[in-house]
């Protein structure tokens, strides 16, 4: 259960009630059990129709702990059900019209006797998945355009799986890019980053390789895990190593 502050009100209407909180303060709450949750990422759900937060007259999102609950549901079902946003927005629709919705099977698609089925998904690649999103999407969520992606994916800042998807988490990407180029800094810059991304990266799969090659499934699950934490030390080690180069404390 995720701990939200009190306060809240009914969702998509104009945000006056103090409990409500902004979209920083949701990420820190939702962080403690989803430690690679972004702000992009709670964007998109948005984006998908899986909550609706409301706006104050200044147009930024307030969410009321019913959403933030909510977003906790939906961050669950992708990480322990891999269901499609799709069967989750229906799940949790027919949740609170009161319906009894059983979640399907749960297991990885494509593996046997788990996961998806025809009758739960029709058709598999419709819409992006718990770590999956389509070209037009990307464009989208990351508000940017054709030849903008064009370039990026020239540098290698970004890269289409071999299906022609992409990973959700290059949303984060795309919006960083695009952040950044505001200030001048443009993509053949961002060259070395991406080559520091690579490397660290490589160390990291260096170190859980021989966990995810056992043959103890519950070793290989170990192995994801400590992916997940190896992860987010290496960045936390990078953020703090840039900050204490450029000699400034980021918020």
């Amino acid at each position: 259960m995720l701990r939200t502050p009190s306060g809240g009100a009914g969702r998509g209407t104009a945000a006056t009630d103090s409990g409500l909180m902004s979209i920083g303060t949701v990420l820190n709450v939702l962080r403690e059990e989803f430690p690679e949750v972004t702000i992009s990422k709670i964007r998109f759900l948005e984006s998908e129709g899986l909550i609706e937060p409301q706006r104050t007259p200044s147009g930024y999102r307030k969410f009321s702990a019913e959403d933030v609950e909510r977003l906790g549901r939906v961050l669950r079902m992708q990480r322990d059900h891999y269901l499609p946003l799709k069967v989750i927005r229906e799940h949790l629709d027919a949740v609170e019209r009161g319906e009894s919705a059983p979640l399907p099977a749960v297991g990885r698609p494509g593996q046997p006797g788990q996961g998806w089925d025809a009758e739960t998904v029709p058709e598999p690649c419709e819409g992006p998945t718990a770590a999956r999103i389509g070209r037009a999407e990307l464009l989208a969520a990351a508000g940017i355009g054709e030849a903008d992606l064009a370039e990026w994916e020239s540098y290698g800042l970004i890269a289409a799986l071999p299906d022609g998807a992409y990973d959700a988490e290059v949303v984060t990407v795309a919006e960083l890019v695009a952040e950044l180029g505001r200030f001048g800094i443009e993509p053949r810059h961002l060259r070395l980053m991406k080559a520091a991304a690579d490397r660290e990266a490589g160390l990291v799969d260096q170190v859980v390789a021989p966990l995810r090659r056992h043959r103890n499934p519950q070793t290989r699950t170990h192995a994801e895990a400590r992916t997940k934490e190896l992860a987010g030390l290496t960045m936390r080690l990078h953020a703090a190593l840039v900050q204490s180069a450029l000699g400034v404390r980021l918020p």
